[in-house]
């Protein structure tokens, strides 16, 4: 997928081939819509599959009822995007625009079809992509945020959707777009989140975004799980690739978005595959639909609290109490960026202060001077890119030198960009504002200096996330989890204790480099699939 223009060509109207359709007619049935019917409405979960064989399907506004752009579908086209694939909610409505036929194929059944047929799973999988990019990108979705410049609230649900490509419109409070006026007054002139046509979300969250959604955790659908693969960055998501295409059944459970610290990258460039360079969160959303498309399941925002062994398995403990079971467990969560004791620093989180530099945050650093903490590449790469849209960027290292931390080519065009300035043995010593960040006191060599900055990126250190761990496994004197040969372990990703595997940035003495994560959770499948086996049999003995 290379870019939304390539994808879009498979849009236009392309019938399945005659003997697929003779399947899956024997699979679905037929269905009548009068003009002006629904088909889908908003929050509708993607039960079925919709092949539109006579008459035409169009999306409405949710908000004016009008048909929304050129949006339609014709004889030969199927509805549906992205979230077909885990049957989660549908972001905007579908209804005939004329009378129209249907053929009805239930999800499970349409899902398997795919996996037989590899040919027609291709299709389908490229255009449901291409419709979510563009949904995205264009914010085509019934779900409406309304203030998140103003409200850090929004703001953490503006930030988890966009990290996690789930299309939403965004309105600044009270602007003057008159077009806007209907969804203000359902807004109660107040930062808000709008799911629907008249409802307004109290307390909005990320976590009830996500039920909405349908992308939160239905206990009560997992069942005999091979492995629960907890962390969904790059080693993570690339186990779960490899998990479901070697036919184990795996289910990626993420605390925040798709990606991890790399999904919080603007552009990476040092990839195998991409010489213009990807960004963190496109490259893990790509993992993230080839590994739906083998069957992995995935469960966000949600956290692990605990682990425990039960006999030759584990449970983890969630933050809501209740347990997950599997035969294996991959310890994929990674590092986070420490916080600083700096007075007041907690205080305007989501008002000035970020952990991430993504299209979300770089929209409040506009007609500002913005500061970066960090010597390493994800810092280096959020300067970059901030640098676009902020008056100056100031990048503080606390080293002499970058040579260290940070590759060569970024190094290179930090120090040859006019908007940014780069202050070594620099630190953060203060920070002020009303509601929100207005400066930031650093101190360096030449002493210490106010700058007047209303957006502050902090992008240090790493704290490895092991206390779920509960003291099962081995971790070094930093936190990080011991595997291979230094705690007897005959795969270089098993832990001390059999069944638990750890890879990525999270394993004591892994690269911390986005093509080493990607590598490690590939190669550890192997050891799973192996142990999964073994278990197999005994059980059926």
């Amino acid at each position: 997928m290379e870019s939304i223009g390539d994808d879009l060509k498979f849009m236009t109207p392309r019938p399945f081939k005659p003997e697929h359709f003779d399947t899956l007619a024997a699979l679905g049935q037929e269905r009548r819509y009068a003009a002006g019917e629904m088909i889908v409405e908003v929050g509708d979960r993607w039960r079925s599959f919709h092949i539109v064989m006579a008459g035409e399907v169009e999306v409405p506004d949710p908000f004016t009822g009008e048909r929304w752009d050129d949006a339609k579908m014709g004889p030969g086209q199927f509805l549906g995007e992205m979230s077909f694939l885990s049957g989660g909610a549908a972001t905007f409505g579908l209804r005939a625009a004329i009378d129209t036929v249907l053929l009805e194929i239930p999800r499970t059944a349409m899902l398997e079809f795919m996996a037989r047929m590899p040919e027609v799973g291709d299709h389908v999988l490229t255009v449901l992509a291409a419709r979510r990019r563009m949904l995205f990108e264009q914010g085509a979705s019934a779900l409406t945020l309304v203030g998140a410049e103003r409200d850090p609230a929004v703001q953490r649900v503006a930030s988890f959707l966009s990290r996690n490509r789930i299309p939403f419109q965004s309105f600044e409070l009270d602007s003057d777009d008159a077009a806007a006026e209907a969804i203000y007054r359902l807004a109660q002139h107040r930062p808000s989140v709008i799911t629907d046509k008249g409802t307004r979300l109290e307390d909005p969250t990320p976590r009830k975004v996500a039920t909405i959604l349908g992308l939160d955790l239905d206990i009560d659908d997992i069942d005999d799980l091979d492995l629960v693969i907890v962390g969904g960055g790059p080693a993570g998501v690339a186990a779960a690739v490899y998990a479901g295409s070697e036919g184990l059944c795996a289910l990626v459970v993420e605390d925040t978005a798709i990606g991890g610290q790399a999904g919080t990258s603007s552009r990476i460039e040092n990839f195998m595959g991409f010489p213009t360079g990807i960004s963190g969160a496109d490259l893990t959303y790509r993992g993230q639909i080839q590994a739906m498309k083998f069957g992995t399941r995935f469960a966000m925002p949600r956290q692990v609290r605990g682990l425990a062994q039960r006999g030759e398995g584990f449970c983890v403990t969630l933050d809501d109490g209740t347990e997950l079971c599997a035969r294996n467990v991959l310890v994929a969560t990674g590092v986070q960026y420490r916080r600083l004791p700096i007075e007041r620093l907690e205080a305007f989180e989501g008002s000035g202060v970020f952990y991430a530099a993504t299209d979300m945050e770089a929209r409040f650093c506009r007609e500002t001077e913005a500061v970066v903490i960090g010597g390493g590449n994800s810092a280096g790469q959020a300067a970059m890119y901030l640098s676009r849209a902020a008056r100056h960027v100031h990048l503080l290292v606390r080293r002499s030198d970058l040579i260290s931390t940070m590759s060569a080519y970024l190094r290179e065009r930090l120090e040859a960009n006019p908007r940014i300035t780069i202050h070594y043995q620099a630190q953060l010593t203060a920070v002020d504002g009303d509601d929100h960040l207005r400066a930031v006191e650093i101190e360096t060599p030449a002493g210490r200096q106010w700058i007047a900055a209303s957006a502050l990126f902090v992008m240090i250190g790493a704290a490895p996330n092991t206390a779920w761990l509960s003291g099962l496994v081995e971790l070094d004197d930093k936190g990080f989890v011991r595997t291979g040969p230094e705690v007897g372990a005959p795969s270089a990703y098993q832990t001390s204790l059999p069944g638990i595997f750890a890879v990525g940035d999270v394993r004591a003495g892994s690269t911390k480099r986005v093509a080493s994560a990607v590598g490690e959770g590939s190669v550890v499948v192997s050891a799973i699939w192996t142990r999964v086996d073994d278990l197999r049999r005994r059980e059926r003995a």
